[in-house]
């Protein structure tokens, strides 16, 4: 079993100066947790996996291929593998855990 604690892998984000924490890596999927403070531009391109968004704080907007919802705590989003996809008018700070699969390379 593995247990991690989200405000612990949050400290190691920040201590790193990244938006991304990839805190899981296995065979059949990874996780990590991405931050994007308020105002924020979200510099993501389409991934080659499908992924899981859970929004653990903060409220922003989110835009899957021609899509468009707000977000905040308790929201999941579910992106297809190669779909356009961003957070933008991110109104709080937003942390967010995201889920590959297959893992992230």
């Amino acid at each position: 079993m593995k247990v991690f604690r989200l405000d612990d892998l949050d400290a190691e984000r920040a201590a790193n100066q990244g938006a991304y924490l990839r805190f899981l890596r296995e065979p059949h999927m990874s996780a990590g947790l991405y931050a994007l403070q308020a105002g924020q531009s979200d510099p993501q391109q389409p991934h080659e996996q499908d992924e899981v968004y859970v929004v653990v704080s903060g409220r922003a907007s989110i835009t899957v291929g021609e899509e468009t919802t707000t977000v905040a705590r308790g929201s999941v989003v579910y992106v297809p593998a190669r779909t356009p996809h961003r957070f933008h008018h991110i109104s709080e700070d937003l942390r967010v855990l995201v889920v590959f699969s297959p893992p992230e390379p």
